[in-house]
């Protein structure tokens, strides 16, 4: 098995972070509508999200294959590379945002993302509150999950 090395993200990391989040949201969520074209995406991983925003990436072969945004104590962004997932990649983020957050985190997921719920329950989050959508840009239902150490 490849290392995978957990690292800040770079101005380098922009493309390939957004190639990821891209990847990772068509595979995971085939039925939630994204608001924003590829483009739309790109850019704002590239202008707002690396530069601006607590960014963490894993790489492994040479290559981003995972990517997390923290905003304090918000989880705001976990996406996984989809044939990198079920690695520990993912675990080892939470652990890392855990770290970061000792006091406690917060995190959105939609409703119809059931592996992303089982995944952060199993890291101890609990569901505090469901959604109709109308607060999120793609109007989908959600679900905020908060952990207390």
């Amino acid at each position: 098995m490849s290392a995978i090395v957990i690292r800040r993200a770079t101005a380098a990391d922009a493309s390939a972070t957004a190639d990821v989040y891209l990847r990772s949201f068509d595979a995971a969520l085939p039925t939630v509508v994204r608001p924003h074209s590829d483009d739309e995406v790109r850019a704002y991983i590239r202008d707002v999200v690396v530069p601006l925003r607590e960014t963490w990436v894993a790489a492994a072969e040479g290559q981003v294959v995972g990517l997390m945004v923290l905003a304090d104590d918000l989880l705001s962004q976990l996406y996984l590379d989809p044939g990198w997932r079920g690695r520990g990649i993912g675990d080892e983020f939470v652990a890392l945002a855990k770290e970061r957050s000792p006091r406690g985190l917060a995190l959105w997921t939609f409703q119809v993302n059931k592996p992303a719920h089982r995944f952060y329950e199993r890291h101890g989050f609990v569901e505090a509150e469901r959604t109709d959508g109308s607060g999120n840009e793609e109007r989908e239902p959600d679900v905020r999950y908060v952990w207390r150490p």
